[in-house]
């Protein structure tokens, strides 16, 4: 834990602002988002429905029939090859409806955040998307150099969660919970993810953070919402947390 207590100051001016409205910072980025449909190609090789060269045939009735025969075969192949084609893309964009993808192929991370939340700049912060009306629901990913190679070498899930949540994402000012913590693997990766409350004077924040090391950088996601809107929240949130991945650059 010595090697993280270290790291406080870095880590404190890069992710303080992760998890509190800073309305005096925000701007809305220039950026617009554009919305298209995509198509599924259709291809149907026509070696694939064509009938293998035949002798010569004296009787054109012969050929116009088998011409015709040919097309509508490929009126028949044509809608199947349609659905064998459409149902993957279908199946996929169902199961991250309601969600957008964020990939950092500079920086080397991904995640997904729920539709209708906007990109807002935040000094020191190097993605934020957050709801325009409740400003406490947002993510929000930050990075520090480390010399590290896994995020086990700074303590356990709890012990970092403690530290983070103590000396980073809350400030002194403000009463603190960790609820849980833990660790998963992804890719030979290992990320840990905590669960806690701040508490304000006017308002609590009920937060989730996952945090892993990668391409010699310590990172951390963090979102949450108003404690009072957190049973409406947490299944989305909880699918942004388990959506974050970092991959190699």
């Amino acid at each position: 834990m010595a090697a993280l207590q270290n790291s406080m100051p870095s880590l404190h001016h890069t992710l303080f602002t992760n998890s509190f409205p800073q309305r005096g910072l925000q701007k809305l980025s220039h950026g617009a988002f554009l919305f298209c449909k995509t198509s599924v190609p259709l291809h149907v090789w026509g070696e694939h429905l064509s009938s293998p060269p035949a002798a010569a045939s004296s009787s054109s009735q012969f050929q116009d029939s088998g011409g015709r025969r040919r097309m509508i075969a490929v009126g028949i192949i044509a809608p199947l090859v349609s659905i064998v084609d459409r149902t993957p893309i279908a199946f996929a964009a169902e199961t991250k409806k309601g969600f957008l993808p964020v990939t950092d192929k500079k920086d080397g991370y991904t995640f997904l955040y729920p539709f209708g939340w906007q990109e807002v700049v935040i000094e020191g912060q190097d993605k934020v998307f957050k709801d325009v009306i409740e400003p406490l629901e947002s993510v929000s990913v930050n990075m520090i150099p480390t010399s590290k190679q896994d995020i086990r070498d700074f303590g356990s899930p709890q012990e970092v969660a403690e530290t983070l949540i103590k000396k980073v994402l809350a400030p002194p000012t403000q009463k603190t919970k960790l609820i849980q913590a833990g660790e998963h693997d992804v890719d030979g990766k290992t990320y840990y993810t905590f669960e806690f409350v701040t508490q304000a004077p006017n308002y609590t924040r009920h937060a989730l953070t996952a945090v892993s090391i990668g391409n010699g950088k310590f990172y951390t996601l963090t979102t949450g919402a108003n404690e009072r809107r957190w049973d409406k929240m947490k299944e989305r949130l909880l699918t942004v947390v388990d959506s974050f991945k970092i991959f190699n650059v």
